[in-house]
């Protein structure tokens, strides 16, 4: 699995840690404005990502951010979810469509993870397992770990 190149973005200066995991959201009205407004927000809403490296001295004024923002290296974050059983092959590569929709399941939120985007494809970097519930629908799923293609 090739390595993915970290991707230059800025961040609250107070929510810079290394390893740090956030799922990006968008810009607010007040961005549209600034001039760090293409190196701020060039992230895919939506999206899981994780913080791999602080970049030194990179510090700027932001008024979203009271501490202001810095530059970090960010990469897109494995997610851990339930897939069908039989498409739990590792390094295989599969389209994620959620198991199912009802919401007040046990398993709701291993089946939809925050960060990750309906239809688009992920390799199986990990088979984690079993899931930790049975599915209330019957279906045989199989906990693993995702990584973008």
């Amino acid at each position: 699995m090739a390595e993915t190149k970290p991707k230059v973005t800025l961040i609250g200066r107070c929510l810079a840690e290394k390893g740090l995991e956030f799922v990006y959201e968008g810009q607010v009205a007040v961005c549209q404005t600034c001039k760090l407004l293409k190196v701020c927000h060039n992230l895919q809403p939506g999206k899981k990502y994780q913080i791999v490296e602080i970049r030194k001295n990179t510090d700027q004024d932001c008024p979203i951010h009271r501490d202001g923002i810095c530059a970090v290296e960010v990469i897109e974050a494995p997610i851990i979810t339930l897939i069908p059983a039989d498409r739990a092959i590792l390094n295989s590569t599969v389209r994620y469509e959620p198991v199912c929709t009802k919401t007040d399941c046990r398993g709701y939120l291993l089946c939809h993870p925050d960060g990750i985007i309906e239809g688009e494809k992920y390799l199986v970097a990990k088979v984690l397992g079993n899931a930790p519930d049975v599915c209330e629908k019957g279906k045989n799923l199989k906990l693993v770990e995702l990584r973008p293609v």
